[in-house]
């Protein structure tokens, strides 16, 4: 997803756009991969337009070449294509409109159902299915997945955007398409042709001394980045009629209350439901 002048601009200004100023020094040569990786933002409206059978084997073949906890590959995606089940689903998780409006909607699925298939035919007892760790492994491995396939379908000149909101509800998305035991759903992915109309841009991130720590966790670094960022990213959403943004009221209102969570607080209860995760 590049437009011809993007495509000119080289690793530094993609840089500076990212974080909304520069780096300090200066930044290493960049690669086309590194340059599409900085050019990245999330896509929630489509023009028309397939995305073909082959385009999305091509998107699960970057999916399956990510790195994987012990090759245990304890992930499955659903791909929806059904207008009526996408807006089902999106109704299901609070009205989502770029579910109902992008050209396959991907949801990742944690799916231990299947390794448990494996191995109860060898005749082995499985034992850790209700277990934290493999609930933990079952959802990294699925990001790690996920992110290949979006970093593939911008390289094919297609956008998206992650959905976590499928865990507003996660049982009745499970229900929709049908998902056994020990299989859940951790999040969508909207995929479709971006329109170019929508106004967005690269949206920065907090500057690097807030998040990159050398040998040991510096406990100060965050506040001096929080604060450069705090004015950032009320810059950008300023460009975009929303001057009153503040990052810091949007942390708090998902790490303060539990109301938050828009449900999840249930994750537990929703999780054991589905036999991964007891106690």
């Amino acid at each position: 997803m590049s437009t011809a002048r993007d495509v000119q601009t080289d690793t530094a200004e993609l840089i500076a756009r990212r974080y909304g100023a520069p780096l300090e020094g200066a930044p290493a040569e960049g690669t086309p991969v590194v340059d599409l990786q900085l050019r990245h933002r999330s896509v929630r409206r489509y023009l028309p337009g397939e995305v073909s059978d082959a385009q999305l084997e091509l998107l699960i073949a970057a999916a399956q070449s990510g790195s994987q906890s012990s090759n245990l590959q304890v992930w499955s995606v659903v791909a929806v294509r059904d207008q009526d089940r996408k807006d089902r689903i999106s109704t299901a998780i609070g009205g989502r409109r770029y579910v109902e409006e992008c050209e396959v909607f991907l949801v990742w699925v944690v799916d231990f159902h299947r390794a448990t298939q494996v191995v109860e035919r060898t005749g082995t007892a499985v034992e850790t299915n209700a277990y934290l760790e493999n609930t933990l492994v079952g959802f990294v491995d699925s990001g790690i997945s996920a992110q290949n396939a979006l970093l593939a379908a911008e390289s094919l000149g297609l956008g998206g955007v992650f959905v976590g909101s499928v865990r507003n509800n996660p049982l009745a998305v499970a229900e929709e398409l049908g998902l056994p035991e020990y299989a859940f759903p951790a999040f969508g992915l909207a995929i479709g042709h971006p329109d170019p109309a929508e106004e967005a841009d690269t949206k920065p991130r907090l500057p690097q001394r807030a998040v990159l720590h050398h040998e040991q966790y510096d406990d100060a670094a965050w506040e001096s980045g929080a604060e450069e960022y705090e004015e950032r990213l009320r810059e950008y959403y300023a460009r975009y009629g929303k001057p009153d943004y503040s990052w810091a009221r949007t942390l708090g209102g998902r790490v303060g209350p539990a109301e938050g969570l828009h449900g999840r607080q249930q994750m537990r209860e929703w999780l054991s439901s589905k036999g991964l995760l007891s106690g």
